[in-house]
């Protein structure tokens, strides 16, 4: 694991002091004037003198740097430019820099699994895509954890294999779901899970999912179980609210069920079968976990 911040030290600030210490040398400050301005010691200018400290060419080539080199050097140099403004501009600099920018392209060479995400520009936006989907997969981790350690879980998992899915804010196709790839299966009486969550891989329960997220359900997650009169009974038991719908409609069957509906926040859905269709119930909720942890208590 490497941070940006690393990137920033190790490269962006070597190469940034080297070239401001260059400029303000060749605008006639003194060794000690220099380091007075950059805020380091006498023998770091001189390291940065005689070429002792690495520098990063992409950083030391990029025009962007070269304008701040010169107009901090000239400010620091006429006094139009106290220390704070140099470091104030330094910063957004940075910022830009990190915004799928040029620190975020060697970032991302340092940390290739960073590549996989579409749509990555910031790792500091609290809102954005890096985030979200790392939050998602690791509520679908918990969820799971959740499910392997529930006794008699493997015993309610359907022969088509259960999965559990959650969507990221917003989702309106299945890359938008985190599920199991391969999905979960009963072997030996052990719910085995075959790989991490990964986005796009489900498309059957994640579709239920999406069905009932677009009749206005405010769900962001799914399991689907076996089909069974009695385990139907257990949940309304429980005080889940649990909805039969048609598997053979001929439109969305899920969407067509749950439209018009006052939803809680946790429900049921079941089929009981059609032709060559296994009867399956799905319990939809918020999150992964709240999903998972409705099978835990019931069993």
């Amino acid at each position: 694991m490497r941070f940006i911040e690393e990137i920033v030290v190790d490269a962006f600030l070597p190469t940034f002091r080297a070239l401001l210490a260059e400029d303000l040398r060749n605008r006639g400050f003194t060794q000690a004037e220099v380091a007075d301005a950059l805020g380091i010691s006498q023998s770091a200018v001189s390291k940065y003198a005689h070429g002792e400290v690495t520098m990063n060419d992409r950083i030391a080539d990029d025009a962007r740097v070269h304008d701040l080199v010169a107009r901090v050097g000239e400010g620091l140099s006429t006094g139009d430019m106290t220390p704070v403004q140099a470091l104030v501009e330094a910063e957004v600099l940075i910022r830009q820099l990190e915004e799928g920018d040029l620190l975020s392209d060697l970032h991302e060479e340092e940390m290739p699994q960073l590549a996989s995400y579409d749509g990555f520009h910031s790792i500091h936006d609290p809102e954005g895509h890096l985030r979200t989907v790392e939050q998602v997969r690791s509520s679908v981790r918990r969820g799971l954890r959740i499910l392997t350690n529930t006794s008699g879980f493997a015993g309610l998992i359907p022969n088509v294999g259960s999965n559990l899915v959650e969507a990221v804010p917003g989702a309106d196709n299945i890359d938008d779901v985190a599920a199991i790839p391969g999905r979960i299966f009963d072997v030996k009486g052990q719910a085995t899970v075959p790989g991490e969550p990964e986005f796009g891989v489900s498309e059957h329960v994640a579709s239920v999912l999406l069905s009932a997220r677009s009749a206005g359900a405010d769900v962001n997650a799914a399991l689907n179980l076996v089909y069974d009169a009695g385990l139907v009974g257990d949940l309304e038991a429980a005080g889940y609210e649990c909805i039969e719908f048609d598997p053979d409609a001929p439109t969305d069957p899920v969407r067509a069920t749950l439209e018009g509906r006052d939803l809680p926040e946790t429900f049921v859905v079941y089929q009981t079968g059609g032709y060559g269709i296994e009867p399956i119930t799905y319990v939809l909720g918020p999150d992964a976990p709240t999903v998972a942890d409705v099978i835990r208590v019931l069993l």
